[in-house]
């Protein structure tokens, strides 16, 4: 019998909510099978089967926590099959709300604040949350599990078509957003009465209990809104910080940016601002080290990371995730591109890789993608600075002395004062100006 115990699978994580079982007991599992989707306060981890053999126990129910040490799974390497019952899972410590992936699937379709679009006046960059299929494994060809993402499940459940009765287009058989609404074209009752009421998936409000007689409801954050308050309690029990901001012109930005995206669309690539953004502010931190630093205020040290990675702010509809695009410093402004995308939607879908959560050494946030302007982003701990951005928009300025239409980007930086003084957050805001209002200079620079 192996006995595979849940650990800690990065970044110190202790424990997990089991979101979904692929397996009961009694069923045959090969080694590298995803045994099930566990919940921590950072993404969403498929669990591989360590050994090939037959279950004969589960550890924890769908909703409950596991902690790390204790049993996941028991399997019977021998084979023979004729497993025990299962047994009641030992002391499970906390429930969860019913019907936990409710909030899994919670839909996508206007792609939630991607980070890496700037907005420019009243043009938004969509984003598409269809595929995945460079973030996620497929699932086993002779697992008989259907291939599909949280928002194309969620529109199946609405238009009232059968996943399992559907051939995906997608990568490995994956069903595609089209291939459902292909299918809902058979389903009699889908358009034919525009008055008739359309009926929908419950939603997360549908199954809350009734509101007392007080009008008081009280509703457990989840383990990832739980780390996002511990985050921001710390830093702003730890770190004394200023927000400087200011606008520039970044009309040449925009205009090399129009000339060159079409082309780079025609090669996948999808080129928004953002990656020019990174690339300003590697350059700005190589002149001014201190900002891609952190402080051990229980030493009084300054700890300065030859490595600059850079973290980008997603908005996902579970919360604030912030990954980080490794040695960005060292990337070129489409490879920056690809990167962004690519992580923007592992993040969204919580198929992000743990590694791609730690040892971020400087923060972006773009707001700007909600049409903010200004604002006073938080430090993320231990790092000593974070770049707000807000959305470009036309405005007049005096050029020359005369009043001009030119595109405007607004930057908020804040920093931890403790180690960066106002006057260097300036210096360091100056030079990310210097470098957007001539993008040239970044392609010149480039080491």
């Amino acid at each position: 019998m192996y006995d595979f115990k849940f650990t800690d699978i990065g970044e110190g994580l202790h424990e997990g909510q089991i979101l979904k079982w692929f397996f009961k007991v009694g069923d045959t599992v090969k080694e590298g099978d995803t045994l099930c989707v566990v919940e921590t306060d950072k993404v969403n981890a498929e669990i591989p089967s360590p050994v090939s053999g037959v279950l004969t126990k589960l550890g924890a129910d769908v909703g409950q926590t596991i902690h790390v040490g204790e049993t996941l799974v028991i399997i019977d390497e021998s084979g023979k099959g004729a497993p025990a019952p299962a047994p009641a899972v030992e002391a499970p410590k906390t429930a969860a709300p019913a019907a936990p992936e409710v909030k899994k699937e919670k839909t996508e379709e206007k792609g939630a604040a991607v980070v890496g679009e700037v907005v420019v006046s009243d043009e938004v960059i969509a984003s598409s949350n269809e595929g995945f299929e460079n973030n996620e494994a497929p699932a086993a060809a002779t697992s008989g599990k259907v291939l599909a993402t949280p928002v194309a499940r969620k529109m199946a459940a609405d238009l009232g078509v059968n996943l399992a009765s559907l051939k995906g287009t997608g990568e490995h058989g994956r069903i595609m957003k089209a291939d459902i609404l292909a299918a809902a074209k058979s389903v009699p009752q889908a358009s034919s009465n525009a008055s008739a009421p359309v009926a929908s998936a419950p939603s997360v409000s549908m199954a809350m209990p009734a509101l007392p007689k007080d009008g008081v409801r009280r509703v457990k954050i989840s383990k990832l809104r739980q780390a996002i308050a511990k985050s921001m309690n710390t830093a702003n029990a730890l770190i004394p910080s200023t927000t400087l901001m200011d606008e520039f012109d970044v009309s040449k930005l925009v205009e090399f940016r129009a000339s060159q995206k079409d082309k780079l669309l025609e090669k996948g690539v999808k080129l928004t601002y953002l990656p020019f953004i990174v690339k300003a502010v590697t350059m700005a931190i190589q002149e001014f080290p201190v900002f891609n630093a952190s402080f051990d205020h229980e030493t009084d040290e300054i700890v300065y990371k030859d490595f600059i990675n850079i973290g980008l702010a997603v908005d996902t509809p579970d919360g604030l995730i912030v990954p980080n695009v490794k040695n960005a410093d060292k990337k070129s402004i489409v490879t920056l591109a690809k990167e962004i995308e690519t992580l923007g939607a592992a993040t969204r879908n919580r198929t992000v890789k743990l590694e791609d959560l730690s040892n971020g050494t400087f923060s972006i946030t773009n707001y700007g993608t909600t049409g903010i302007k200004l604002g006073t982003p938080v430090i993320k701990h231990p790092e000593v600075a974070i770049l707000g951005v807000g959305s470009i928009y036309k405005k007049p300025i005096v050029e020359n002395n005369q009043i001009v239409i030119r595109d405007v980007l607004p930057l908020s930086l804040t920093i931890d004062h403790r180690i960066i003084d106002g006057a260097d957050g300036g210096r360091f805001l100056l030079k990310v100006k210097e470098l957007l209002a001539d993008p040239m200079q970044i392609f010149l620079f480039l080491s």
